[in-house]
């Protein structure tokens, strides 16, 4: 008998009395981890590309008001409320575009919950202690707490200028974008304006690095991705995060002139 036969002789041997097992050390999950964090990477972009849009229409409070009095945001939000006609119903897009939305919330809270989970199997009772230093680490080690302070804000900010429910201001008119920008963040909601500003600083955090992993998982890193990378994960998120935090701050402290109601 050859060493090699001998060798998976006694190996038969080991399986067959219980001593060694054939089965994997891990159960397989249903859906591989690439298809996890491509769905975390796609539905990712996607809320980066609204939060993008959604802070341009914004700042169309600024804006003058139009020779009849009227103010440009609200003129934005009657568009939005607009679009297809009349080939979809009035807010017919916007209604697709919330069901876009809602699916890759729910799908990229999945996915974070489930690398997480993996993550921890993986790892066992060790931690990590070889992750990059300075802003990445921070994120890195927050983005599951930044992800659970932004869910929360979502659900306020629905409540607060969509809804005009709860924690509402009492003013608030359901379609008039500037009359409820300038109701709920009046000098003495303060409150408000923090909630903001305290979920755009997370914002930043987790658009940082999700991008960044985003990117990465996409296959767009490298030498010639390096440009791009500093635009995506760096700049693009300062800059929406300044764009969302600026008129909450000009309102709250009168910094535009002209802006009663």
């Amino acid at each position: 008998m050859t060493v090699q036969n001998a060798a998976q002789h006694a190996d038969r041997e080991a399986i067959r009395h219980g001593k060694i097992t054939e089965k994997p050390l891990r159960e397989r999950p249903s859906y591989p981890t690439w298809a996890v964090k491509l769905t975390m990477a796609i539905t990712g972009l996607i809320f980066g590309l609204f939060v993008l849009g959604h802070m341009v229409g914004n700042l169309k409070i600024f804006m003058p008001l139009n020779a009849d009095g009227s103010a440009p945001i609200d003129d934005y939000g009657e568009f939005l409320r607009t679009i297809g006609e009349p080939l979809f119903p009035r807010e017919g897009f916007l209604w697709i575009l919330r069901i876009i939305l809602l699916a890759c919330l729910v799908l990229h809270v999945w996915g974070a919950f489930a690398l997480r989970a993996r993550s921890s199997a993986s790892r066992g009772r060790f931690k990590r202690t070889n992750l990059m230093g300075g802003w990445q680490s921070t994120a890195t080690k927050s983005m599951i707490w930044t992800g659970i302070i932004l869910l929360l804000f979502i659900i306020f900010h629905l409540l607060d200028l969509t809804l005009g429910q709860a924690v509402a201001s009492d003013e608030f008119v359901q379609g008039a974008v500037r009359n409820n920008l300038l109701a709920t963040f009046a000098p003495g909601r303060w409150w408000v304006t923090l909630v903001y500003v305290v979920a755009n600083l997370a914002l930043l955090l987790h658009l940082t690095h999700g991008i960044y992993l985003a990117v990465s998982d996409l296959g767009w890193l490298g030498k010639r991705g390096e440009g791009l990378m500093v635009i995506l994960a760096y700049i693009l998120p300062f800059i929406v995060v300044a764009g969302n935090v600026v008129m909450p701050l000009a309102i709250a402290f009168g910094w535009v002139p002209d802006f009663s109601r």
